[in-house]
């Protein structure tokens, strides 16, 4: 195992909520790990300051505009600016990498997780989407290429604690928490006439604009489930969900004797970051603590499928396998930004994804170029769905 304390650390998205506090946390560790590369889509004033604040070796941004505008406000910048796809690729694949945070949001992040894959990378995985999309390919990789997988999201990082030091075989079942998120009392009437500024409110959790609406649809709560699928070897009948709205149990592991383990602690990404960064051992974390007194209860309730019928369509894609995980990530990009421009209702988000889903050819043993294409043009039925139905 890599001794992450001391390894460079490259951060893909690192303008993003997910990059942005794992730069935090290396500000606030003090363990001296270099940061290697940081990149971004467009927001390459934001990158410029973490130039500025954290002293990357190099710089890789997505758009060409942005780069161009990068490159003219800071001709000072010493290091390497890369551009484009290919350009984050070649950053994520660097040989001097330690670990290679991916924290990039949709499926813009699934060719660079593949290239730090291909180069035997250690790889803290936040972009749920390139397992979603790509699992089949992806994970037959990190085998080949002898490189590992650590995920971040605060769900698997909570299982992958509950089974340290268990034998896998052991495991019966992994219980994934969600929140619920703000709609989780509203009736499907109320649903209907549910904004994009309601549905950024998140009762607990702060993050970036897209995995929050993917909270509110309970999409995001899909992701996951089909994301340990694949990071658990688990068969679908072997991962539960469970509404629990106080979101202090992150997630839970039932073995075969009947014992549940569960992964508790304040709501924070703080924790499952660092815990990619610095895995197998622990850091001092200065957060707050859990107090089970003040909180007085924790409850937990089913999920609604049928007011959010998002989770079932993961289970779905799990029973059909192939190609239709990366259609129905196509198509919730397409239509969560529809919604959040305002063009789009709530309750057209899953439609949208059913209705694309519905009508895309199936591929039972996509390649990663195959991925590519049905990408495309599953993002272009979903956009003729959402054009039609648009306020």
């Amino acid at each position: 195992m890599l001794d992450h304390q001391n390894a460079t650390i490259t951060v893909l998205g690192s303008t993003g909520s997910i990059g942005t506090q794992a730069l935090d946390i290396l500000e606030r560790s003090g363990r001296g790990q270099a940061l290697r590369w940081i990149t971004c889509n467009t927001r390459w004033q934001d990158l410029a300051q973490q130039v500025d604040k954290h002293a990357p070796y190099g710089v890789a941004i997505r758009d060409e505009q942005a780069w161009r505008s990068f490159k003219e406000a800071r001709p000072d910048f010493a290091g390497p600016v890369l551009c484009g796809d290919e350009g984050i690729c070649e950053a994520a694949a660097d040989p001097d990498n330690g670990v290679v945070l991916s924290a990039m949001v949709g499926f813009s992040g699934v060719l660079p997780t593949m290239a730090a894959i291909k180069a035997g990378h250690t790889i803290g995985l936040a972009n749920k989407e390139s397992l979603v999309s790509a699992g089949s390919v992806l994970m037959p990789a990190v085998d080949h290429c002898g490189a590992t997988l650590l995920a971040v999201d605060s769900e698997h990082s909570a299982i992958l604690q509950c089974i340290v030091g268990e034998h896998r075989d052991d495991v019966e079942k992994i219980i994934i928490t969600a929140s619920g998120g703000p709609f989780r009392n509203h009736t499907a009437e109320q649903l209907q006439h549910v904004t994009a500024a309601q549905a950024l409110k998140h009762p607990n959790w702060d993050m970036g604009a897209k995995i929050t609406i993917d909270s509110a649809t309970l999409m995001n709560k899909g992701f996951e489930v089909i994301e340990a699928y694949w990071l658990f070897g688990l068969r679908p009948d072997q991962i539960d969900v469970v509404v629990h709205p106080q979101s202090i149990i992150h997630s839970m592991v039932q073995f075969i004797d009947g014992s549940v383990k569960a992964q508790m602690g304040v709501p924070t990404m703080l924790v499952p970051i660092q815990y990619a960064l610095t895995y197998p051992r622990r850091a001092q974390l200065d957060i707050p603590r859990m107090d089970l007194a003040a909180m007085g209860q924790l409850t937990f309730e089913a999920p609604d499928t049928q007011r959010f019928p998002c989770l079932e369509i993961a289970y779905e894609v799990m029973r059909r396998g192939g190609s239709s995980g990366a259609v129905v990530n196509a198509a919730n990009e397409i239509a969560v930004a529809a919604f959040l421009e305002g063009r789009l209702r709530f309750l057209d988000i899953p439609a949208t994804i059913e209705h694309t889903l519905g009508h895309m050819e199936h591929a039972t043993h996509p390649s990663l170029d195959d991925i590519v294409q049905i990408d495309i043009r599953s993002r272009a039925l979903a956009r003729e769905f959402t054009q039609r139905h648009q306020l």
